[in-house]
């Protein structure tokens, strides 16, 4: 039998996966230190329940199967399990509910570069019962912001929107019952040129000067103060559009109070998510020199997020960090800082095996002391241990001999810059600390 992968799923080297498990450790720390709690759902769930918000490519996209008498179906967002997961335990849950999930999840979808069929999200959300406060759309920005300088990643800008802006817009020329369909075309306008923009609105039957007016309404540029001046230069008393641009004005005044680099966030009256799933805010993350990356968080502010399940309003406010697929292109760009193929500090060697002792004790002695150790056991020549610690880049190198022994000292070695010393053991201690 050959061994292979399917298409379509991740599997990484050692030096790799270190590097990966370190990114979710920073996001995981990030999404705490805003007061977020972990909250893990199952993979497997009832396929009415995962079904019971999809539409479009999701029910022929979702990994769905049958055991005994029972439909289950493989999550493919970690969206819908928290809409059952609310409506479960709305009752034992304190509001507003703050959680976040890193989880795999699965989609069935032709394999090709930047998708994959089986991918971590690493996602938070707001939720309250009834009403939900603005501000809390802009500590999400704070929380993006954070993250992306918490992994030290390229020069990034978080775009921002209110939908219901747009809505209004078009409530205030009069061609509201095309809302949906203009929203979701309005999503795609950077991908398509503006001919074809204007010529997919006249198939919709949208009159000719109206589809100007649309055009120059989301091409308003400007600093972000510019364009809330225009906004109101605009004049428009349509009540949604009104509250709309109330919000965005908040959630940006807010994101400053909150510490926000103004240079990170831009307005963007072009992005909608194109999803019916959004109601107010939402948002797009893009590195400023990779946009071919597309965007590497998204999400938004929606209504009620268990309406499919009861009658309880939930609004919320929410975003998702695609990791594989970040994780797979900055990799592929030299953007990650990939070192050894080990998350040990220090590799312990001996110049004898009858000093196999002293080594195991001394890595006893580091972990106990929260510093990672090992100790090479394989009986070999002492060049085939050398070689063996460059191999996986180990910082720090323990060499024990006859003077070590004879003395109580170990020889250390920086394997960055070169530099070698016999110490004692609290100067180890102090020096790998």
């Amino acid at each position: 039998m050959t061994a292979r992968t399917l298409q379509g799923f991740m599997e990484l080297l050692p030096e790799e996966q270190i590097v990966m498990e370190k990114m979710k450790s920073v996001i995981a720390h990030t999404y705490e230190l805003f007061g977020f709690a972990p909250l893990d759902t199952p993979v497997l769930e009832l396929a009415e329940v995962l079904l019971s918000k999809s539409g479009g490519d999701t029910e022929k996209q979702i990994y769905e199967f049958k055991k005994g008498d029972t439909n289950l179906a493989m999550r493919f967002d970690l969206t819908v399990p928290l809409a059952k997961y609310v409506a479960l335990y709305n009752n034992n849950l304190t509001f507003p509910f703050k959680r976040y999930q890193i989880g795999k999840v699965y989609r069935g979808e032709r394999p090709q570069k930047g998708r994959f069929r089986e991918f971590y999200q690493c996602d938070i959300d707001i939720i309250d019962r009834d009403e939900l406060n603005i501000v809390y759309d802009a500590e999400v920005l704070a929380v993006i912001y954070t993250v992306f300088n918490k992994l030290e990643l390229p020069a990034f800008k978080i775009y921002i929107n209110n939908r219901k802006l747009l809505s209004g817009f078009l409530e205030s020329l009069d061609i509201a019952d095309k809302t949906v369909d203009v929203l979701r075309l309005v999503d795609k306008i950077k991908k398509i040129p503006e001919e074809a923009f204007l010529g997919e609105l006249n198939d919709m039957g949208l009159p000719q000067e109206k589809n100007r007016k649309l055009l120059e309404f989301i091409k308003i540029n400007g600093l972000n103060n510019e364009i809330i001046a225009k906004l109101e230069n605009l004049n428009i008393s349509n009540e949604n559009f009104v509250c709309g641009l109330d919000e965005l004005k908040t959630v940006i005044n807010q994101a400053h109070n909150l510490g926000i680099n103004p240079n990170n966030i831009q307005i963007d009256l072009s992005i909608t998510r194109g999803l019916d799933y959004y109601t107010g805010t939402v948002y797009e993350t893009f590195f400023d020199d990779y946009p071919q990356f597309g965007s590497v968080c998204s999400g938004g502010r929606y209504d009620n997020l268990s309406s499919v399940f009861m009658d309880k309003k939930f609004p919320g406010v929410g975003i998702s960090i695609g990791l594989t697929r970040l994780f797979d292109q900055l990799r592929d760009n030299g953007l990650l800082k990939i070192a050894g193929s080990t998350p040990n500090k220090v590799l312990i060697i001996t110049q004898n095996p009858d000093f196999a002792d002293k080594a195991i004790n001394l890595a006893g002695e580091l972990r106990r002391n929260d510093i990672p150790a090992d100790v090479m056991l394989r009986n070999c020549k002492f060049k085939k241990k050398m070689e063996y610690a460059n191999k996986i880049k180990i910082p720090y190198l323990v060499i024990i001999g006859e003077e070590e022994i004879q003395n109580n000292t170990y020889t250390i070695k920086d394997m960055n810059s070169g530099e070698q010393h016999t110490v004692t053991i609290d100067e180890l201690l102090g020096l790998i600390k």
